[in-house]
């Protein structure tokens, strides 16, 4: 079931009102029912997967949780059997084609045979999101970080919660579990808040994402066809769609929750106003680039070890983080251009203070902010090009008419009509598009001087239920309606 969808839109209402008619120690239930529900309107029989990933985890957490920390070493086989369950699951369906089939590539060119058979398995939805949200519960168990839920049932609402079961936030049981063992009464205030939050979220989707989708898939599923000018527009576009795409999502599941009394974690924190790197994966999905850090980065020794062995972990992070996002080589190069962009950026500050120092920058801190965010953004959209191609040939083809574009300004801005990516989906598209993504930032912009949302709060009445029916006319005269997934579903 997909959030911008006319079931959720009936599925949501009637579960929020049960959940508010039934009581405390019975919602549980109906939220896990719910959840099952909304993951197999997909397909039904991968609930199996979430019920067998469920089970393992629940039974080898509470069979560690029977050792004291004196006995951490008993606990081991049970954190291991919890792993290469979840592990197990995801390589098989996600990455066995992978590399079964790079395996048989590599055997023809050496002429060996190979008989290995391939597996015609769909992936199930948002694998990738809830295994590693249990394998960080079993985990924090092993450390003795938090107590094993007894509850099966509360246990496996933590493992399914609907609103960011296919694709985040990845919460932590500290967080997330420990709230559903609250009472959430009826609050008017949080649950206009949570609608406020799911509007934005349903705004960045289907006027700025699915729009932009329109003339991005044109470029992207035809690379051929176009050069120039198209190309970089269309790169561009994609960086924002993305974001939008994903980022809208979690601003639905965090409303969704809210109104139903929880709070899940902040997934994004304007990412593309970061002036390095760094810190443009401490604001994009931040629940996957902060598990990395916790449950892989810290584990290989961090920054905390000799400089070539910190370079490495900081490189092996971003090539496993590149695989999580998907079986195949684009995304393996997009998380190493990334790991490449940090390594880089840490052998060469020196360096680069130097030469702002030695030109003058400095001395105007606003134009050096704004130099480095142009910079990291275009760090972003080249490796976003590797993101979104379709293979790796299409990919440095894109990227080599992009480079002799911007080599001859000539024809970066001239504008042909008959090849232009935004004229061939239509004025109207382009220009919707290009104005909510100013909207947007300009959004973002007043949000670093404090909530939008609690801005409107001290409005008039008149004045917030204008922007709220602007914003609703707005999504019905300009939005797309064709049910579109969500990027990060296929993840």
């Amino acid at each position: 079931m997909l959030f911008n969808s006319i079931e959720f839109f009936i599925f949501f209402p009637i579960v929020v009102i049960l959940y508010f008619l039934t009581p405390h120690n019975r919602r549980w239930l109906l939220l896990l029912l719910a959840s099952y529900y909304f993951y197999m309107s997909w397909k039904p029989a991968y609930a199996i997967i979430l019920v067998i990933s469920t089970l393992v985890d629940y039974f080898c957490s509470r069979t560690m949780g029977r050792y004291t920390d004196e006995e951490k070493a008993r606990r081991k086989p049970w954190l291991y059997l919890s792993l290469a369950s979840n592990l197990g699951i995801l390589l098989l369906f996600k990455y066995y084609n992978f590399f079964n089939d790079s395996a048989r590539e590599l055997a023809l060119g050496l002429n060996v045979p190979y008989a290995m058979p391939a597996f015609e398995l769909l992936l199930p939805m948002g694998i990738s999101f809830y295994t590693f949200q249990t394998m960080s519960y079993s985990i924090d168990v092993y450390h003795g970080r938090i107590k094993p839920e007894k509850h099966l049932g509360i246990f496996a609402l933590f493992v399914t919660f609907f609103p960011q079961l296919v694709a985040g936030p990845i919460e932590r049981a500290g967080n997330l579990l420990s709230q559903m063992h609250q009472s959430h009464p009826f609050d008017y205030y949080r649950i206009v808040a949570g609608l406020r939050r799911m509007a934005w979220g349903f705004f960045k989707k289907i006027i700025i994402a699915d729009n932009l989708a329109l003339m991005v898939n044109e470029v992207y599923n035809n690379p051929g066809e176009f050069q120039g000018f198209s190309l970089i527009l269309a790169t561009v576009f994609f960086a924002f769609q993305i974001y939008c795409d994903f980022s809208g999502y979690s601003d639905i599941a965090i409303g969704a929750a809210k109104v139903l009394g929880f709070n899940l974690m902040e997934n994004f924190r304007s990412p593309y106003f970061a002036k390095t790197i760094s810190e443009f994966w401490g604001r994009w999905h931040i629940s996957l680039s902060t598990w990395f850090r916790d449950y892989l980065y810290i584990p290989l020794g961090g920054n905390r070890v000799v400089k070539w062995r910190w370079y490495y972990n900081l490189f092996i992070v971003f090539m496993v983080s590149g695989l999580w996002h998907g079986a195949s080589w684009t995304f393996v190069i997009w998380g190493a251009l990334h790991g490449i962009y940090q390594v880089f950026g840490i052998l060469t500050k020196a360096q680069r203070n130097g030469f702002v120092q030695k030109i003058g920058l400095a001395r105007h801190p606003q134009l050096y902010k704004w130099v480095q965010v142009l910079t990291v953004f275009f760090l972003v959209c080249f490796s976003w090009i590797f993101f979104r191609a379709n293979t790796i040939s299409e990919a440095f083809y894109i990227v080599g008419q992009s480079f002799a574009a911007l080599g001859n300004l000539n024809q970066v801005f001239s504008l042909d009509l008959a090849h232009d990516v935004f004229m061939n989906q239509g004025v109207k598209v382009f220009l919707v598009s290009v104005f909510s993504i100013a909207v947007m930032e300009t959004v973002h912009l007043i949000q670093r001087n404090g909530s939008v949302s609690a801005l409107l709060t001290q409005r008039p009445v008149w004045v917030r239920w204008g922007v709220y029916y602007l914003a609703i006319i707005a999504v019905l005269l300009f939005g797309q309606f064709g049910n579109q997934e969500f990027i990060y579903f296929q993840f």
